[in-house]
C-alpha cells in the first residue's frame, strides 16, 4: 500500500518533468528562432538605413526643384521664394528651382552696392554652416546626388588614389576666393556691378540643371549659344565622366560650397564625436570613407560629408553622430 502510495507523486512529477522539458524544448526553438529572426531585421534595419542618404537626397532635390512646369516651357520660376536661398548647390536658373544657389547669391550681392542683401546672403550660409556643416553636401545637394549616382556604375573601374589629391583638395578654396569673391568684387562693370564669374565659367551644376534645361527648350537661346555654353559643358562632361570613377570630384576637388561649409564641420551644431574607450583604431572607417578622411583621428574634418558609412562599418560602436552627442569622453 505504502508503495502504491509513493508511485502516485512519483508518477505526478515524471508527467510534470515531461510537460516542463516539452515546453523548455519550444521554448529554446523559439528563442533560438527570435535569435536568427533579430539578425535579419538588424540587417534589414542596417540595409534600409543604407538607401535613408540616398531618398534623402532624391526627396530635396524634388523639393528644391519642384517648379515642373518651368521644365515643360523652359522658364525660369521667379516667385517670391527666390528670394531664399537653398543649402545645396541649385542654380537659380534651373527651370524647377524654387530658392536661390547661395554661391550664385553671394557673387551677385559681393559685386552690388546692396550692402544688406549682402549680408542677408551671407547669413544664410552662416545658418547652415553651423547648424549643419557638411551634411548639407552629403545630404541636400542636388550635384552631390548626380555623382553619387553615376559613381554606383560598377563596370567603371574606381580610382582610389588620385595623384596629388592632397593638393587638389586646396583648389576649392583657391576657386572661392578667386572666383566667388575676389572677382565680382573687383571685376565691376559700368553699372557698378560685378558677375557671377563662378557661375559664368565653371558651375557644372548650373550647366546641368539651368543652362542645358533652357537651352532645349528655348529655339532662341540654341541660335545664341557660343563658345562660353561650349566651355561649361565640357567642364561638366569631364567632371561627369571623372565622377564614374572618382568618388564626388567636383565636391572634393572644386566646390566652393563645400569649402565654406567645411569650414564649419569642426564647430557645426550636428557633429561626429569619436569615443576613445571603444576606439580600437582598426583603421576600417578610414578604408570605407570615399572623402579619404581618417575618422579615427579627425572626425570633423572639412572633408566629411557625414554620410555615416563609417559608422555602419564600425566593429565597437566608437563613432558617434548628432547634435554635439555626449560620448563620455
Amino acid at each position: 500500500m505504502e508503495s502504491i502510495e509513493m508511485s502516485i507523486p512519483l508518477y505526478r512529477i515524471s508527467q510534470i518533468s515531461s510537460v516542463w522539458n516539452a515546453l523548455a524544448s519550444d521554448n529554446r526553438k523559439y528563442i533560438t528562432r527570435i535569435y536568427k529572426e533579430r539578425f535579419f531585421i538588424m540587417n534589414w534595419i542596417k540595409k534600409q538605413r543604407k538607401h535613408l542618404r540616398l531618398w534623402v537626397q532624391v526627396l530635396f532635390t524634388a523639393l528644391t526643384n519642384g517648379y515642373v512646369i518651368g521644365f515643360t516651357e523652359g522658364k525660369i520660376y521667379r516667385g517670391t521664394s527666390k528670394k531664399l536661398c537653398v543649402p545645396g548647390l541649385n542654380c537659380y536658373s534651373c527651370p524647377g528651382a524654387i530658392g536661390s544657389c547661395p554661391i550664385g547669391s553671394l557673387q551677385a550681392v559681393l559685386g552690388s552696392k546692396n550692402y544688406k542683401f549682402s549680408f542677408y546672403v551671407i547669413g544664410f550660409l552662416m545658418i547652415f554652416g553651423s547648424l549643419m556643416g557638411r551634411f548639407v553636401c552629403g545630404w541636400l545637394c542636388p550635384f552631390g546626388l548626380v555623382q553619387d549616382l553615376l559613381h554606383k556604375i560598377p563596370f567603371v573601374k574606381k580610382i582610389k588614389k588620385v595623384p596629388f589629391d592632397r593638393y587638389l583638395r586646396y583648389l576649392k578654396y583657391v576657386i572661392l576666393v578667386v572666383f566667388v569673391i575676389a572677382m565680382p568684387l573687383l571685376l565691376v562693370g559700368e553699372s557698378g556691378y560685378g558677375s557671377p564669374w563662378f557661375c559664368k565659367l565653371i558651375c557644372p551644376s548650373g550647366t546641368l540643371l539651368g543652362g542645358i534645361p533652357l537651352v532645349a527648350k528655348n529655339p532662341g537661346l540654341q541660335r545664341a549659344i557660343g563658345f562660353l555654353f561650349g566651355w561649361k559643358v565640357s567642364i561638366l562632361v569631364i567632371l561627369l565622366i571623372l565622377s564614374t570613377m572618382i568618388y564626388r570630384p567636383f565636391c572634393k576637388y572644386l566646390c566652393p560650397l563645400g569649402a565654406i561649409y567645411g569650414i564649419f564641420n569642426r564647430f557645426s551644431l550636428y557633429h561626429y564625436e569619436i569615443d576613445a574607450a571603444k576606439c580600437t583604431k582598426c583603421g576600417l572607417c578610414a578604408k570605407k570613407c570615399d572623402m579619404g578622411v581618417k575618422v579615427y583621428e579627425n572626425p570633423n574634418s572639412a572633408e566629411c560629408i557625414r554620410c555615416g558609412k563609417c559608422k555602419d562599418v564600425c566593429p565597437t560602436g566608437a563613432i558617434h553622430s548628432g547634435i554635439r552627442p555626449k560620448t563620455g569622453v
